[in-house]
């Protein structure tokens, strides 16, 4: 691999701390898997948007960008699993959105009823750090795919593209923002809940914690200062140690 092929090169740090995309389950995930397991928790059919919502929301997100690399912002669980194939990654920031621990979840991804989970969506506020990934633009279409059937499985993000500064410049990325008219989407869950939320939930995907920790390693790793990931971890395990 040459110094101008290596999606790594302004970050070698990350190279150990992303898993390869051809071996990320989201690769190949789709939505009808999860049907069953979603009637069983007395899910309503139409509890997920339908692949043909799907790609006509993702092609009028896309539309006039075609034949583009396309740069993704990614805040929460993309950050060190983004399932599809980039060209490149560093490290983008973006202003008037912050992470924001909302999405609230009770279907088994990391969490269940009886022990609701929380990670991350992003909202309105001050700024934002995370990572930002190209996708060459003759793979944007198919890797496209990939990303929408993970973070459009159902309403709780509205796709759209925001100004990524990277320290190298400038890139229009597409991001997935909160929507508030979810009702998985909670933004008036007191700080306590938050921090028990992180440290009890569970599920397929892991535990809520496992994603907390797994984002402050990233910034770590960066030399991000990011006082909520980091306070947040710090409660979170205080909490767990306290419940030992």
């Amino acid at each position: 691999m040459t110094k101008a092929s290596d999606p790594f090169i302004h970050h070698p740090v990350l190279r150990e701390r992303i898993v390869e995309p051809e071996k990320s389950s989201f690769r190949t995930f789709e939505p009808s898997e999860l049907d069953e397991a979603m009637r069983e928790l007395g899910m309503p059919e139409n509890w997920r948007y339908t692949d043909e919502q799907r790609e006509a929301l993702r092609k009028a997100t896309l539309a006039g960008r075609e034949g583009e690399d396309l740069w993704v912002f990614a805040y929460g669980s993309l950050m060190w699993n983004p399932a599809f194939l980039f060209a490149e990654v560093r490290h983008g920031c973006i202003d008037g959105y912050a992470r924001s621990f909302c999405l609230y979840d009770t279907r088994g991804g990391r969490g269940t009823k009886e022990q609701p989970g929380l990670m991350a969506a992003l909202d309105k506020g001050e700024h934002c750090h995370g990572l930002v990934f190209r996708i060459a633009a003759d793979l944007a279409e198919a890797e496209s795919r990939i990303l929408f059937k993970r973070e459009m499985l159902m309403g709780s993000y509205v796709p759209g593209f925001v100004s990524c500064d990277t320290g190298l410049g400038s890139v229009e990325a597409l991001t997935f923002v909160a929507n508030h008219a979810a009702p998985h989407i909670r933004t008036d869950i007191p700080y306590a809940d938050k921090v028990r939320f992180i440290a009890t939930g569970t599920g397929r995907l892991g535990s809520s914690r496992e994603y907390l920790e797994n984002l402050a390693d990233q910034f770590e790793a960066l030399g991000i200062d990011d006082p909520e990931v980091f306070g947040l971890l710090k409660d979170v395990r205080a909490f767990s140690g306290a419940a030992d």
